[in-house]
């Protein structure tokens, strides 16, 4: 199987009136994105995936897959704190012919060390038991407080050389994503979680980003991956930083939500899952004026 390079959306997953997840409109904004030249990170830390339950995930996996969203773009999140939850729906997803996982360690435990999270990972993969598996870890300490470190991914692709293919640096530290591509390990992929270290990441010999601005500025971010030799590398770089501040000086999720609101005409995006809560209207509002000021545009949303 072929491994993921390029830009890939966390995707927001819409909800109905009674909060469940809306399928109709995750795949349309799916197809969206698809057009737009980026793949699928279904069930990431934006998709609110950890709202959702496995059986939530497994029945949307199904729908994106039986209306026409290619599986090998799709490199849904599938890791949690339960080892036989994180074990079905990584063998779904490989049954699906995903791409690849993007896979979270058991996050709840705090302090655990190296070797209980090489036996997690380790019974995962033996208990899928299939060839074709393909994990790309998920290193977000800001959140799950359990960072991955470098000696147990060498130990990780030591051990199960073509199953830990590449990882997702969230940590937000360019050193960690820097010390990433300098491991000595051949073909790894390595994903910064944020475009405001793409340029950077490629020219560290990178793989791409999986970013939550994806989402709603899919084509330029796309655009630099294409174009990070080119001599205007740069400036791209600084546009999407632009773009991305503005969204980071909100709640992320529910001003992605609300930027996706405003371009589709759609209100029904601006629902989240609590514990988070919608914008303010004055939030919709300075979100809605800031993008304007710069020129946002969603194009064919």
């Amino acid at each position: 199987m072929n491994k993921f390079n390029g830009v890939l959306a966390p995707v927001i997953t819409p909800f109905t009136e009674d909060l469940l997840p809306d399928e109709g409109r995750l795949i349309a904004h799916c197809q969206w994105l698809i057009s737009q030249g980026v793949s699928l990170a279904v069930f990431g830390t934006n998709s609110e995936a950890n709202s959702l339950s496995t059986e939530e995930k497994l029945v949307l996996l199904d729908g994106l897959v039986n209306h026409g969203i290619d599986p090998a773009l799709m490199m849904p999140g599938t890791g949690g704190c339960a080892l036989s939850d994180t074990v079905r729906l990584t063998a779904h997803a490989v049954a699906l012919g995903c791409g690849g996982t993007l896979m979270l360690p058991p996050f709840y435990y705090k302090d655990v060390p190296d070797d209980g999270l090489f036996a997690f990972y380790s019974e995962v993969i033996q208990r899928v038991a299939e060839e074709s598996l393909r994990i790309y870890l998920y290193n977000i300490p800001p959140v799950s407080q359990i960072p991955i470190s470098l000696g147990l991914i060498e130990r990780l692709v030591t051990a199960y050389p073509d199953t830990i293919v590449g990882i997702k640096d969230s940590s937000g530290e360019w050193s960690n994503t820097a010390a990433l591509n300098e491991l000595a390990i051949d073909d790894f992929r390595v994903f910064c979680g944020s475009e405001s270290f793409l340029l950077q990441n490629m020219q560290f010999g990178g793989a791409g980003c999986i970013s939550a601005t994806a989402n709603v500025n899919p084509s330029p971010i796309k655009d630099l991956y294409d174009n990070w030799q080119s001599e205007d590398a740069g400036q791209r770089q600084a546009r999407l930083n632009e773009i991305r501040q503005i969204f980071q000086s909100l709640p992320m999720i529910p001003a992605l939500k609300t930027a996706t609101s405003i371009y589709s005409g759609d209100s029904k995006w601006l629902r989240v899952r609590p514990p988070l809560l919608p914008l303010t209207t004055d939030q919709q509002a300075s979100l809605q004026d800031q993008l304007e000021s710069v020129g946002f545009k969603m194009p064919g949303l």
